[in-house]
């Protein structure tokens, strides 16, 4: 991406969830899309590679890891942090070994979240 605002990709199936992220995120100074499925992600991928994927783990059709292994089959270099309303050990485990930089569970507090895509990214936030 040219110079300029860094950009987020969110990834989560619940519209509010989405509107939620989006609101923070860009009050923190990054440009935002974001998509209801991994499926719809992926196939803006084809065209330009964000900074950053917020990635929700339970979505329906494509799960989280599913977009997870996509990504990493042809884009390892898109920086991932998975949040999910799911936790479980395996979950957080899989997540990580699939290449997650960070494993948030919803509801997800504002600060960790900015540091972990801050972090993700390699940049620090203001």
């Amino acid at each position: 991406m040219a110079k300029g605002a860094p950009l987020l990709a969110v990834v989560d199936d619940d519209a509010d969830v989405r509107v939620a992220l989006t609101r923070l995120v860009s009050s923190a100074g990054f440009a935002v899309e974001t998509f209801a499925s991994g499926a719809e992600f992926l196939h803006s991928v084809l065209d330009h590679e964000p900074d950053c994927v917020v990635l929700d783990l339970h979505m329906p059709e494509m799960s989280g890891f599913d977009v997870q292994s996509a990504l990493a089959g042809g884009h390892a270099a898109v920086p991932v942090v998975v949040i999910t309303g799911h936790d479980t050990p395996e979950s957080r485990a899989r997540a990580m070994r699939l290449g997650a930089k960070d494993y948030l569970c919803k509801p997800v507090n504002d600060e960790a979240l900015l540091a972990a895509i801050g972090t993700a990214i390699g940049e620090a936030l203001p």
